[in-house]
């Protein structure tokens, strides 16, 4: 009888098993469902698809970014976080390094990653094509050191906005 009732808890324990796994398993964020209630800057928009606050999320940070043409951002880096930038739609250039002296392009379908302390500078390269990315970061915390470097191309009045790369007007 005792090999019953054992059978019977542990038949309990998977039952309370996959209720857990349903209210705190995998999770679908519908792409016209993503979180703008953050501020909003002119020339980006900007969406939260993964964090913690919406999913709980601890080590990922997930959204969409939206540029303007021709949008730049000043030299920065993001600490010990790394980055991946997935385009979408349109073509970014990116400078890096000391004095930002090295560049590279990327259009749909290409991946970029920023490694952590690497000083860059994220611009849309296209005159007059909006540039759509998916952002991850390695973090659900915002980290953005703004650096004392003239940017090899000067950052136009439009920036680039994110929940990370925040506008240095807007009030804190």
């Amino acid at each position: 009888m005792t090999g019953h009732d054992h059978s019977h808890s542990h038949h309990d324990h998977d039952h309370d098993h996959e209720d857990r796994w349903k209210h705190d398993g995998v999770r679908v964020i519908p792409g016209n469902q993503l979180d703008t209630n953050v501020p909003s800057t002119a020339g980006m928009d900007r969406a939260a698809a993964i964090n913690f606050a919406r999913v709980g999320a601890q080590k990922l940070w997930a959204g969409t970014v939206s540029i303007k043409p021709d949008a730049k951002t000043g030299a920065h880096h993001h600490g010990h976080l790394e980055s991946v930038i997935y385009v979408v739609k349109g073509k970014a250039r990116m400078r890096w390094g000391e004095k930002l002296q090295f560049t590279a392009e990327a259009g749909p379908g290409d991946f970029i990653f920023v490694p952590p302390y690497v000083p860059h500078q994220e611009i849309n390269a296209s005159p007059d094509e909006v540039l759509e990315c998916v952002l991850v970061r390695s973090d659900g915390e915002a980290v953005a050191i703004n650096l004392d470097i003239e940017p090899v191309e000067k950052p136009e009045t439009v920036l680039w906005i994110d929940p990370v790369h925040r506008d240095p007007n807007e009030k804190k």
